[in-house]
């Protein structure tokens, strides 16, 4: 069996460049929708995306209005690197292999800052991304590097790592 390159991940999959950093694509959408009393419009009750990150970038730091279930498939561990509304930092691995500290699957909530980073120099991971309920670009915001470093300034190598320099 051939090991799958990034690129051949990319290809296979019709996958896209992401605001946030990496590549996707939205791999379904649930028929049903909700009325959410705090957000403009309705939401499908859930949505999921393929995601894949290589090593030379991350993921920066955004949050959702609705949680995120991240699942891991294939290629290289991956860090989910979590800020909570409090400034507690979690960091979520992702892999195949327990011994590790890494696990199949990880949550973030709704209104944690997050991104994500690929473990492996030369590596690539390919995860899924569930949102609950569904994912709509109105719900999400990209980190300003200079807001996140008011609010948690112990956490300054992580924000000047995964946000931009004009954010």
């Amino acid at each position: 069996m051939k090991l799958l390159t990034a690129e051949d991940w990319i290809a296979h999959l019709q996958l896209a460049p992401h605001p946030e950093g990496g590549y996707f694509r939205r791999s379904y959408t649930a028929e049903y929708r909700l009325d959410l009393p705090d957000r403009h419009g309705s939401r499908p009750v859930a949505t999921a995306i393929y995601f894949l990150l290589k090593s030379d970038q991350h993921s920066r730091l955004h949050r959702l209005q609705s949680d995120e279930l991240w699942h891991f498939y294939s290629g290289s561990a991956l860090t989910v690197h979590v800020l909570d509304p409090h400034g507690k930092y979690e960091a979520i691995r992702l892999g195949s292999d327990p011994t590790l500290g890494q696990r199949w699957q990880g949550v973030v909530r709704a209104g944690c800052w997050f991104g994500a980073t690929v473990d492996e120099p030369m590596g690539f991971s390919l995860v899924g991304c569930t949102v609950a309920p569904g994912f709509d670009f109105a719900d999400f915001e990209l980190a300003e590097r200079h807001t996140l470093l008011r609010q948690y300034p112990q956490h300054a190598a992580l924000i000047e790592r995964l946000t931009d320099e004009e954010g």
